[in-house]
């Protein structure tokens, strides 16, 4: 997606945002055995955010954390639930998960991350 004209790289991930670019990909997954919330959740902050946010493709970009089941007392299946909205979803499967920023962050993701879900998704309007 190319940067409107004269508008600087922080000016239009703000205008994607006052777009309200929907929601288009979900990443559920629990952490893997040895790793900590607290070590996970520093990565997140330290790593994560700031590179996969500094995509000119990522509109917008959060990790959640599953608290608990809002119904039934059992625990939940996943432990954390990450959500991008990239309005160009076609260019950063081509483009900029093949990039050095992509690979370096699930590189690190993976070691932590056991069987993450990748999953595209559209709202129902």
């Amino acid at each position: 997606m190319e940067h409107h004209a004269g508008m600087s790289a922080d000016q239009h991930k703000a205008h994607l945002a006052e777009m309200r670019v929907p929601v288009n990909l979900i990443l559920i997954y629990k952490l893997k055995d040895g790793v900590t919330p607290a070590d996970f959740e520093k990565w997140v902050r330290t790593t994560d955010y700031p590179s996969m946010r500094g995509l000119k493709r990522v509109a917008d970009f959060r990790t959640h954390r599953v608290e608990s089941s809002l119904m039934g007392g059992e625990k939940p299946s996943i432990q954390y639930i990450e959500t991008f909205a990239i309005p160009d979803l076609d260019g950063f499967t081509k483009e900029d998960m093949a990039g050095q920023t992509v690979q370096s962050v699930m590189g690190a993701f993976m070691g932590f991350a056991e069987a993450p879900q990748f999953l595209v998704v559209s709202e129902i309007k």
